[in-house]
């Protein structure tokens, strides 16, 4: 890294640990980014100091939220069924993953714990620690800091389902100079696509170590929900989870599940819903807002009540009957899908881009978002297959939701395609154990058994 970026990044590292001892006020996402991190080093090394067996590889497994946690997740569960004799140790970073990771242990992690920001001493501290055989990250992220200690004492370092969307912030100058001497210290990389391969060699990872292996998420969600269509729980976090919810608030009406939503696509969905009312009186909205805290539920429940109709939270008995369902937790969005006849992705409003698309299309439910998906190489693939449809306004969104609801069976054509075009993307969790297993081969005294 540039030493003057060097430099910044070490100050921010500081100024980060500064405020997770002195905290910020409110339950924000951002408040618990710093609150959620008290402690997190001293729980890793008691868990260390009971658990860790040197004797046995140890796999280090970071994936920064939910998105990325359902990445590692096939990977996590192959090392399991291929390797029982390894530990894993499985860290995230963003408060929303927190639940996610919880539910890891101890079937597929045998610890799971937020990462401390990224400073020389807490990457020793950590490494020290745990002794990993490998540091495998997923999706892109790579804390400069802990890589360059990993490889100073020899750790391989690695990346699965690999990911670089055409307008990724990570192609920007001051990112791809911050990051990259973490990219060319890369000791094997997953990409999910030949486009991508390409990409990461000009962002500093070497040509020599990259290999195309696909999507995890594609064998993530099918898994879900073929574990729902046999009626079993397919893992701890699918499968049956699905089945309870379609049991619970049923089908039979025309159902939008709008997911990880902002308020700029809730401004646009409001609209949109109040056209839809008048000509589809029965018709349900199921919203997820992208951060559920109470205030910003409140403000959404209050016009969307002024539509008429019930309105009523996820989980209580009313929810069955509801007009308008508020999912006021995080973690069940994936399984809420297959309520659905036509899923609305949020962030295509917003500046942050567009959330997953690849969950709803596995559930065969044809798609909508906003316009602003051009980051996201999914939503292309979706649209070329007619899966899903961009709408650049509330006019649009009720004139689609409209053709949708009316015909039931090119909706159903729409869903289908983008099953298919998820299927097709089958594989990419076995070849990614296969890259972690090289990886953990290489590490000094180690053999993948």
């Amino acid at each position: 890294m540039h030493p003057v970026l060097g430099a910044g990044w070490r100050v921010a590292g500081w100024l980060a640990n500064t405020l997770v001892t002195t905290g910020l006020p409110g339950d924000g996402k951002l408040a618990r980014t710093f609150r959620l991190r008290r402690g997190a080093t001293v729980r890793m090394a008691e868990w260390a100091a009971r658990h860790r067996d040197p004797a046995r590889p140890l796999l280090w497994v970071h994936a920064p939220s939910v998105g990325e946690g359902l990445m590692a997740r096939p990977v996590l569960e192959r090392i399991r069924s291929s390797h029982p004799d390894w530990q894993v140790a499985y860290t995230y970073f963003s408060p929303s993953a927190e639940r996610f990771a919880a539910r890891l242990v101890p079937s597929l992690a045998d610890m799971a714990e937020v990462l401390p920001f990224d400073t020389v001493g807490a990457a020793r501290r950590w490494l020290d620690a745990l002794a990993p055989s490998a540091l495998v990250f997923a999706k892109l992220d790579v804390w400069p800091l802990l890589v360059r200690e990993a490889t100073r004492r020899g750790t391989p370092v690695g990346l699965v389902s690999a990911a670089l969307d055409p307008g990724s912030s990570r192609r920007g100058a001051l990112a791809a100079a911050a990051l990259r001497d973490a990219y060319a210290a890369l000791g094997a990389v997953g990409a999910v696509d030949a486009t991508t391969a390409e990409a990461l060699v000009t962002l500093g990872v070497r040509r020599e170590v990259v290999s195309v292996t696909g999507d995890t998420r594609y064998d993530q969600v099918l898994a879900r929900v073929a574990g729902a269509d046999a009626g079993a729980d397919a893992g701890a976090d699918a499968g049956a989870d699905a089945g309870a919810w379609v049991a619970r608030l049923g089908r039979g009406r025309p159902t939008l599940v709008a997911g990880s939503t902002w308020p700029t696509d809730e401004t646009v969905l409001l609209a949109a819903w109040r056209e839809i009312r008048r000509t589809h009186p029965t018709a349900r909205l199921v919203v997820a807002p992208h951060e559920p805290v109470s205030a910003h539920l409140a403000s959404l429940a209050a016009p969307l009540r002024a539509l008429g109709g019930m309105v009523a939270p996820v989980d209580t008995p009313e929810a069955a009957a509801a007009d308008v369902v508020l999912v006021d937790r995080v973690g069940i969005l994936a399984d809420l899908y297959a309520v659905a006849d036509v899923a609305y992705v949020g962030g295509g409003f917003h500046d942050a881009g567009l959330h997953s698309v690849v969950e709803p299309a596995a559930w065969g439910r044809p798609v909508v978002c906003g316009p602003r998906d051009a980051r996201q190489r999914d939503a292309a693939g979706l649209a070329a297959v007619g899966a899903l449809r961009r709408v650049a306004d509330a006019a649009q969104l009720a004139a689609i939701l409209r053709a949708w609801f009316d015909d039931g069976a090119a909706a159903t054509a729409a869903g289908d395609a983008g099953r298919a075009a998820i299927e097709a993307g089958r594989g990419a969790a076995a070849a990614s154990v296969r890259l972690v297993e090289r990886l953990v081969e290489r590490a000094p005294g180690t053999a993948a058994r």
